[in-house]
């Protein structure tokens, strides 16, 4: 039996760098979620269609479950266990203002779509800090969530442009 063909893979996931052995054909979700043991990246649909995969490569929206690890070599991988960190000031158990708008502004349902969401939504937030409601709209346009109308998800992404100092018309 032949063993499949390994390659060197060196990825910074949350400001860290990792190396690690792969399979060229794996996806940066298999890797995230099996060798790097992040799983707050989902496997939702595994055709790109549902975002819950979604993680920020260069601060842009990418579907980990489309992207090959091998891909993202050389960029800046952000997935939800880093965002936080991100925050100046935050101690390891706080939250990102992002993620407490989330909470408070019940954007959180059973959670499933909640890292995409929310990482989009940087996304969005880190280029447009006073995003309309129809920019917000567009920015998860490509998240699925099955669990609300997306209402308060909208909400918590207005509520956490305040926060960052950007949402000051709360449009």
């Amino acid at each position: 039996m032949d063993r499949p063909v390994k390659c060197a893979i060196a990825l910074t996931v949350n400001g860290t760098l990792h190396e690690l052995l792969s399979e060229p054909r794996r996806t940066l979700l298999e890797v995230l979620r099996e060798d790097l043991g992040l799983t707050g990246a989902k496997e939702g649909c595994g055709v790109g269609g549902c975002g819950t995969c979604t993680v920020l490569l260069d601060g842009k929206p990418v579907r980990a479950c489309l992207t090959l690890a091998a891909e993202a070599q050389g960029g800046e991988i952000l997935t939800i266990e880093g965002l936080a960190d991100l925050w100046p000031g935050n101690a390891p158990e706080d939250l990102h203002p992002i993620q407490e708008a989330f909470v408070e502004g019940h954007g959180i349902q059973c959670g499933f779509c909640t890292p995409g969401m929310i990482l989009s939504a940087k996304a969005l937030l880190d280029e447009t800090p006073d995003p309309t409601e129809v920019q917000i709209r567009e920015a998860i346009s490509g998240q699925v969530c099955r669990c609300t109308g997306y209402a308060k998800i909208v909400d918590s992404i207005q509520d956490a442009a305040r926060r960052l100092g950007g949402g000051e018309t709360g449009r």
